[in-house]
């Protein structure tokens, strides 16, 4: 539910009431006396124990009869109460309480108890609530006959289950008829939501949830969100659950919809989950609107990869790319979160009202990216000196490109004996790295390990890495490894192509290498290789490579040519 600004009333000393504890809500037009009747509820007690009483509940259905409107408390374990909410016929609208969280299976201590005029008892709004807030329970008393309380229904969430459910709800026909010992009621379910969350989380990775919306013409569930685990995976992020929804397109404000984001606030509560790790790129004001809806940490795609790429980054060049990278996607998001962002800071001496936080925040950005920006174009002509050393010394250069965790590295490894990280996750390499490849003759050339590409790779991270991937630029020729055993590799070497062109590279000679040859269909591994004229081999098995070798020898010094000479045969 939206959150209602704090109203406090308050008047002059010709007698006008002036209420000491505040009061939310909608409060226009409610005369003085019922205004000092909602200051009151503050001084009341909830008996330890019950879930509500009869006296406090008639208090409650005589003001909401009065005034024709729904009227909460949010009252404490000890039994105070300490908000009070006037709402309209319809809805009741809590205060922001703030974020959170207290550990595994601990809820806020608080529990609404509210009225209802008409409708529905327990609502999905309701729901949310107790999700959002993550409220003892929720207690709704129908105002009945003469204001008096009617059937009385009351809702709490439940910990992961068999059957799914999120939340459980009773009803009674009176007050009276409410057994519950509230106190040892609160304390097992908390018990039992720790329990169920440890028994989950026996993990050292962040715990999170994946959400994704799978939109008519976009990407399937089966082909995004398996590479959304392995991102996943990578990141040091554990899923705990994926919550898909199928869409015609997807929601401009929440990407999915209203419904489906208040069941993964739900589930992330029963698997006590801080994280949502959307499989799609989320606009800035989606990504403030989900967050404002959740209460929840919110990363999308885009954040995931830069965060894999932060921790994979080892040389100054590969720090220095994505921190403008980051930069780059952090500064349109750069929104004021708070008052406390928009406070003046100007100092002695400056004209005017002086800057923002949230507009030196963004100077800063802006100036960092300036000064990444020199500082890669350095790195960049470091590396264009050391191009050219190399083909004064006419040695031909071949690039591997491919799909992340492809098997770039471990192909660079087999075939020159080195020994370049090479390990079976997303972006294991993000520096370029070179090597010899010696042929019988004295032939030799420069082999060069790239970063992978992935699909819809974001274009900052593109633009970022435009000084590493020049190495391309001056290659003689791609190796274009496939990892043939992956669901969906023909979508993948789409995705690898439609870079490459991107990159002005769509016409560089290629060959098109078919990799781990010993886990995939056979079938589809020999339909694949006829279908591209590809060689087929198992990077980790030397005897497979000796035919790319082979080809590579035939395409590079046929005739004895040089590297320049039309020799090249583009497959």
């Amino acid at each position: 539910m939206a959150s209602s600004p704090r109203s406090r009333i308050s008047g002059h000393p010709q007698g006008e009431t002036i209420i000491a504890n505040p009061v939310h809500g909608n409060l226009t037009g409610l005369p003085p006396k019922v205004l000092r009747a909602l200051e009151k509820l503050h001084a009341r007690r909830v008996m330890a124990g019950e879930l509500v009483t009869q006296d406090f509940a008639t208090q409650l259905t005589f003001i909401s009869a009065e005034i024709n409107r729904l009227v909460g408390v949010l009252v404490n374990r000890r039994g105070r109460v300490e908000e009070v909410v006037v709402g309209d016929a319809f809805r009741l609208y809590l205060p922001d309480l703030g974020r959170q969280r207290a550990g595994s299976g601990r809820f806020r201590g608080l529990r609404l108890i509210r009225t209802h005029l008409q409708g529905d008892a327990l609502t999905s709004e309701d729901r949310a609530d107790l999700s959002k807030l993550r409220l003892d329970a929720l207690v709704s008393v129908e105002v009945g006959a003469g204001g008096y309380p009617g059937s009385t229904h009351w809702g709490h969430l439940v910990p992961q289950n068999p059957e799914g459910r999120l939340w459980q709800t009773a009803s009674v026909s009176a007050i009276s008829q409410l057994e519950v010992d509230f106190e040892v009621f609160i304390a097992a379910l908390e018990a039992e939501f720790q329990r169920k969350a440890d028994r989950l989380v026996a993990t050292q990775g962040d715990p999170a949830l994946l959400v994704f919306a799978e939109v008519s013409g976009t990407r399937s569930t089966e082909q995004v969100v398996p590479e959304m685990l392995e991102l996943c995976r990578t990141a040091g992020v554990v899923v705990l659950d994926v919550i898909v929804q199928r869409r015609p397109k997807a929601d401009p404000k929440l990407v999915v919809g209203k419904g489906k984001l208040e069941e993964v606030v739900l589930r992330a509560l029963q698997l006590d989950a801080e994280l949502l790790i959307f499989g799609c790129d989320l606009a800035p004001r989606q990504m403030r609107a989900i967050t404002d809806a959740t209460d929840l940490r919110v990363v999308d795609r885009t954040q995931l990869i830069l965060d894999i790429f932060a921790q994979r980054a080892k040389s100054r060049d590969g720090k220095l790319q994505v921190e403008l990278a980051q930069l780059k996607y952090t500064l349109p998001r750069l929104v004021s979160k708070n008052t406390g962002m928009s406070r003046l800071t100007g100092g002695i001496g400056g004209r005017g009202p002086g800057e923002t936080k949230l507009e030196i925040n963004r100077r800063r950005a802006r100036d960092r990216i300036q000064a990444l920006t020199g500082m890669l174009k350095k790195l960049s002509s470091q590396r264009e000196n050391r191009r050219s050393l190399r083909q004064g010394a006419g040695v031909p250069v071949i690039s591997i490109v491919g799909y992340t965790n492809a098997g770039k590295s471990t192909l660079l490894n087999s075939l020159t004996n080195a020994e370049v990280l090479s390990e079976d996750k997303l972006f294991a390499t993000l520096e370029t790295t070179s090597r010899r490849l010696r042929f019988p003759e004295d032939k030799e050339v420069v082999l060069t390990d790239t970063v992978g590409f992935i699909h819809d790779l974001p274009k900052d991270l593109v633009a970022a890495f435009k000084a590493t991937l020049e190495e391309l630029t001056e290659s003689d020729m791609l190796i274009h490894l496939v990892d043939v055993s992956a669901e969906g590799h023909e979508d993948r070497v789409k995705s690898v192509n439609a870079i490459l062109a991107d990159l002005g590279l769509g016409e560089k000679p290629q060959i098109m290498v078919l990799n781990k040859l010993d886990l995939a269909d056979p079938n589809v591994a020999l339909a694949a290789t006829r279908e591209h004229g590809a060689t087929a081999i198992s990077a980790l098995d030397p005897a497979t490579i000796r035919p790319l070798v082979d080809e590579l020898d035939r395409r590079i010094f046929f005739n004895a040519r040089s590297r320049s000479a039309p020799a090249l045969v583009q497959q």
